[in-house]
């Protein structure tokens, strides 16, 4: 497994709603009118910290796109969905999008205090694991 390279955001951002990994700019949302299976769910134009799934075509209320599911690099929760092709004209300028269903992340939060708590968690997990790989203790 690979180390895991995660994107810091500072501002107001999203975070994931079960690991708390930042996911989009609160400035990057482009619409807050769609909806999902789940409900509420909003555009945004960049999105960070999440793997893209297989692509498959889906008929929505707007049409037929081509999306692929998008997850969580931290702990692979599904979190949405990005457009990769709209086969309608009218829907061209989602291509490229991602959009976040609401109940899967959390509120605005200020991104600093958030994570500097979690680079020291992350500090002390590594110094605890590099001792006991010394030690043969793993």
């Amino acid at each position: 497994m690979g180390r895991l390279f995660v994107v810091n955001l500072e501002g107001k951002v999203y975070s994931c709603k079960h690991c708390k990994i930042h996911l989009a700019l609160v400035d990057d949302i482009l619409s807050k009118s769609f909806q999902s299976r789940h409900g509420k769910a909003y555009l945004f134009s960049k999105v960070v910290n999440v793997s893209v799934g297989e692509k498959e075509d889906r008929l929505m209320i707007t049409g037929l796109h081509t999306v692929a599911d998008i997850f969580c690099i931290g702990c692979g929760s599904i979190v949405g969905w990005k457009y990769e092709f709209a086969h309608e004209k009218s829907q061209k300028y989602k291509e490229g999008k991602s959009v976040l269903e609401r109940g899967l992340f959390s509120s605005v939060q200020n991104a600093n205090s958030h994570w500097l708590h979690c680079i020291l968690e992350v500090n002390l997990l590594e110094t605890r694991l590099h001792i006991e790989d010394r030690w043969g203790r793993i």
